[in-house]
Formats: C-alpha cells, structure tokens, sequence
C-alpha cells in the first residue's frame, strides 16, 4: 500500500507543489489548510488531493484532523511541515499579537503536527519528517525578528528530532527556500524584488514553488534514509551556509 503524507498548508504556494509533486509519486497525500476554501475547493477539484482543514496552531484542531486523515487513508509515514504566516514589522512597533500569531503558525505547529505522527513512525520502524524553513531563518531579516525566530527554531527541532528518530527509522531534515515565485513574495513590490532581491541572487531569478517539491520528493523517498538533520538551501545561492 502506498505510503500517505500530510502536507500542512496544502493546498497553496509551495505547499500545493508539494501536495502534487508527491501524489505524482504515489503518495497518498493529505493537504492541510487553514481558511481559504475557496482555493481549496478548487484545489482539490483540479488534482483530486482529499484537503482537511484545521487550525495547525491549535492541538487539539491538530489531534482532530489527524485521526480523521488516518481514518480515511491510514497511518502517516510523511509529514511535511510547511504552513506558516508572516506578520512583518520592526521590533520596536511589533505588538505581541503578531509576534504570537508567527510563533504559532510557523513553530508550535510543528510541534503539534509532529507530536501526533512520531509514535507511530517509532512503532512502524520508518518516518519522513521534513520541514521548510526559510532563508530568513538561516541570516535573519529587517521586519521579521518573529518569522525569523520562529524559521530558525525549525531547524534545531530539526536537529534535535534526527537524533531521537535514527535508530527508529525516522528522518527529520529541513529545507530553506529562498524567494520562490509565490503569493507570498508577489505582495512583495515589484520595484522592491527587482532592486533589493533579484541583485542579490546569483542565479538571477526567483525559484519556483516546483524546486522546493522535487526536493522534499527526494527527502521523503524510502531511499533517502541516510540523509537526516540536514537543513537544505535552495536560494540560488544568495546565501551559502
């Protein structure tokens, strides 16, 4: 039977490609999602992915959704960790509502979504944990002291799990995109990308929500068992750890 995978924020951006780059592997696949059903609906129509909508942020929504995902595709080998929000702003005009906000999307959800799947990956000997981090988690950025923070945790959780999950059959790596041609980074202005961005990337242009998919196909492949606690840059080398 094929293995099934959670992919959390689903059904958009990155998230999306991820969602159909592994069913066109032959995952069963389950994408998450938190609000927006219209582009769920449509999702789903269009690539035939079950979609399941819950608060990530939120446990007990977490514990809810998962038990209604193994209930309809069975126990969870995969789980791609890629939901998350910005609220970008200073520090010093930074309220704690948009610093929590961040922190939960972006980090406690990682937290809650792993938490759930990590018992039966020990008890069936084999788990693939991937979670997209970003570039602003690896060197930081103006206006994003929480996403930053929040992006940056992701890779010690990262570190920290591929040393629990090893001996069990579980890895746990990470992926930090660089700016990819999403919703996200089309708010940004185009003056703003084509001025402070695109000069700063030495490929000299934006990725595409497709690179990120090949990569996390790569990690989640039963093959790929002696990669673990790797943080893998895809950025176009605009920053080279």
């Amino acid at each position: 039977m094929a293995r099934v995978a959670i992919v959390t924020g689903g059904t958009r951006g990155i998230g999306a490609a991820i969602s159909v780059a592994l069913k066109n592997k032959g995952y069963r696949v389950a994408a998450n999602y938190a609000g927006n059903d219209a582009a769920a609906r449509q999702f789903q129509a269009e690539h035939g992915i079950p979609v399941y909508k819950f608060d990530v942020s939120d446990f007990e929504a977490c514990e809810k959704g998962v038990q209604q995902i193994v209930r309809d595709l069975g126990p969870v080998d995969i789980l791609v960790n890629n939901a998350g929000i910005t609220r970008d702003v200073m520090l010093h005009k930074m309220t704690k509502e948009n610093w929590d906000a961040v922190i939960r999307t972006n980090l406690d959800s990682v937290f809650n979504m792993t938490r759930l799947v990590i018992e039966g990956m020990r008890a069936r000997n084999f788990g693939r944990i991937i979670n997209i981090s970003s570039i602003n988690g690896r060197k930081g950025q103006l206006g994003q002291v929480n996403y930053s923070a929040a992006k940056a945790g992701l890779l010690g959780f990262t570190k920290a799990l591929a040393l629990e999950g090893a001996a069990k059959g579980i890895t746990c790596n990470a992926i930090a995109p660089g700016y990819i041609n999403t919703d996200m980074v089309a708010a940004v202005p185009k003056e703003v990308i084509e001025t402070k961005v695109l000069p700063f990337i030495p490929v000299g242009r934006l990725g595409t929500a497709e690179e990120i998919a090949r990569c996390v196909t790569f990690l989640a492949a039963d093959e790929a068992g002696f990669i673990t606690g790797a943080c893998i840059d895809i950025n176009g080398g605009q920053y080279m750890a």
